[in-house]
């Protein structure tokens, strides 16, 4: 593979990271999920920061991006562990959350396919706390959106971070240029 496809292969890699982390962002919000949607901010800074290291020829900027991939694969396993009530971590406490929001997530009752025990027009008129509707069975529960969130991005990621290796070889140490 030559340099430029390289650079250019990175380059795509990092539009879909920024694709798919603010759609997941969408997601975050309607979740009330406050840790990832500031981690989510840093996430598109390093990203955006990695396209102008990449596109401009500037080292520092490029393994900003490649330590940033690392924490971010890091982040991704993290909650796809607490989505799955691995390590000791449950999917049901405040981490996500940070312990500041009392609203419960949108996904938990809206997500697809997901069937309520009240008619429709009950669940969003007159109702005192809409917290208290059940739902009866959803397509694709929330936990495992969020999982399918952590598997595209840590795929994403981890080529991104062979890709981004690649280049930062090619860079050259004298002038903070890039030779073939």
């Amino acid at each position: 593979m030559g340099c430029c496809s390289a650079r250019c292969t990175l380059v795509l890699l990092c539009c879909l990271q920024l694709i798919t982390a603010l759609e997941r962002q969408g997601f975050d919000f309607l979740g009330y999920q406050w840790a990832p949607i500031m981690i989510n901010f840093f996430h598109i800074i390093a990203v955006i920061l990695g396209l102008f290291g990449i596109i401009q020829y500037r080292t520092r900027y490029v393994i900003l991006y490649l330590l940033w991939t690392l924490l971010w694969v890091g982040w991704n396993v993290f909650v796809s562990c607490l989505y799955l009530d691995l390590g000791g971590l449950s999917k049901d406490s405040d981490v996500l959350t940070l312990g500041v929001s009392s609203h419960r997530s949108w996904w938990k009752d809206n997500g697809p396919g997901c069937q309520s025990d009240s008619p429709p027009s009950a669940v969003w008129h007159d109702q005192p706390n809409p917290e208290l509707t059940t739902v009866v069975s959803c397509w694709l529960e929330y936990q495992y959106i969020e999982i399918l969130h952590c598997i595209v991005q840590l795929l994403i990621s981890l080529l991104a971070f062979v890709h981004t290796c690649y280049v930062i070889s090619t860079f050259s140490d004298e002038d903070d240029g890039y030779y073939k």
